[in-house]
């Protein structure tokens, strides 16, 4: 499936959104790039003049919701008990119809069951995005990751994405559509950015003046690479590169075992003071300013890569796991010619192939890492602009709508 042939109705079809009234469903709203691109989006319907209500448990993102005028809705939308799902659906009917919602979009599994259920009785369009690369291969799991599949428009928030839809749910292939994450390219600009900011963040972090910076942001999980960005580093220090920082910025989200795990790992090898666990970070263009090379490890497929877009915003230099979405985020040889790169991509899990090409990406001359940072920013401004994906989100809406 070709993105031309998923192309959206037109940028000023959003204004035929103007008085209606769209409910988002998301299991909570904290940090993530589902939770993100609800906001953004909600922002965008507002703008249009539409009413956006979000049906969540809450959280940090709630009040950023209600201030860019969205309506913050509380939902036990993330409950997976199969017995209080089906108690939600006829509760979600009552609020549909209380609220005059005309469209529904679901952008998790679980709420999704519950808001196909509720569509179904209160005859509403129904919107889905396919946010991840679900695992489960079971007869079991496929039947339940199919909810997403389900939408009268299913949106894919990258061709591999898609392509992982249509192999797996061959029935949605003429309700699909790619809509790549946006970034907001005012926010993450260089320019946009307080040095001072900048300067606070490196200190908080513990990282003096003249070290440089490699960031992993992500939530404290497995699959997030952060044992392997670890390993590299101390391939890295054994080869004799110094005065370079490791920042492992995220949550453990209640996975205070793998917080420790990551603790010993890094005491271990020998690099305390080395590799930094430094929490969540509120400022990420400020931290993707700071850093000299974002890391993005991720052992198993990234559906999207959102730091990996951002980071090329900021002109960061990037090094991602060569799977997934990877290719169509961020360029690198073989697909591509070495003067068209944006990024670096190494085989995922693989800690030598990694520390290579940071070693590459931190020891770039001025020129060529202008150079790249350059062609990066284009890329994104190209592909993954927030307004490109707020557009063709609406369009989606107003897709449904006529279906």
């Amino acid at each position: 499936m070709s993105l031309a042939a998923l192309a959206p109705f037109g940028r000023a079809e959003g204004a035929s959104l103007a008085g209606r009234t769209i409910l988002q469903i998301i299991p909570r709203l904290d940090a993530g790039g589902a939770e993100r691109t609800t906001i953004d989006v909600a922002a965008a319907l507002v703008r249009v003049g539409a009413r956006a209500l979000v049906a969540s448990e809450g959280g940090r993102l709630a009040s950023e919701l209600q201030a860019v005028g969205g309506v913050f809705t509380p939902f036990p939308a993330a409950t997976k008990n199969p017995f209080s799902m089906a108690l939600n659906v006829p509760r979600l009917a009552r609020l549909i119809e209380a609220e005059g919602v005309d469209i529904v979009h679901a952008r998790s599994r679980a709420p999704a069951w519950v808001a196909l259920g509720a569509c179904g009785r209160v005859k509403r369009p129904f919107v889905t995005t396919y946010h991840g690369a679900y695992s489960g291969r079971s007869s079991l799991k496929l039947r339940y990751n199919s909810v997403m599949a389900r939408g009268d428009v299913v949106i894919a928030n990258s061709q591999f994405t898609a392509d992982a839809i249509e192999r797996l749910y061959p029935f949605a292939r003429g309700r699909l559509r790619v809509i790549a994450r946006g970034t907001d390219l005012g926010r993450f600009a260089p320019a946009a950015v307080d040095r001072a900011r900048v300067l606070r963040l490196r200190e908080a972090w513990g990282v003096a003046p003249h070290e440089k910076v490699v960031l992993l942001a992500a939530r404290l999980t497995e699959w997030k690479g952060q044992k392997v960005l670890i390993e590299a580093a101390r391939l890295l220090k054994a080869r004799g590169l110094t005065d370079v920082r490791y920042v492992l910025a995220g949550d453990p989200q209640g996975r205070d075992s793998y917080a420790r795990d990551l603790d010993v790992k890094i005491r271990r090898a020998g690099l305390e003071g080395v590799v930094l666990r430094v929490g969540h970070c509120t400022d990420m263009p400020a931290a993707l300013l700071a850093a000299n090379v974002v890391a993005v490890p991720s052992t198993e497929p990234e559906a999207f890569g959102r730091s990996a877009v951002e980071a090329q915003a900021m002109g960061a230099m990037v090094v991602v796991s060569d799977s997934g979405a990877a290719p169509e985020t961020v360029l690198a040889p073989p697909q591509t010619m070495a003067q068209a790169r944006t990024g670096w991509r190494a085989p995922p899990g693989d800690a030598p192939a990694l520390a290579d090409a940071l070693s590459a990406a931190l020891t770039l001359g001025a020129s060529a890492r202008d150079a790249i940072a350059q062609r990066a920013r284009a890329h994104v401004e190209a592909n993954f602009s927030l307004v490109k994906m707020t557009d063709d989100t609406l369009a989606a809406y107003l897709a449904a709508l006529g279906r």
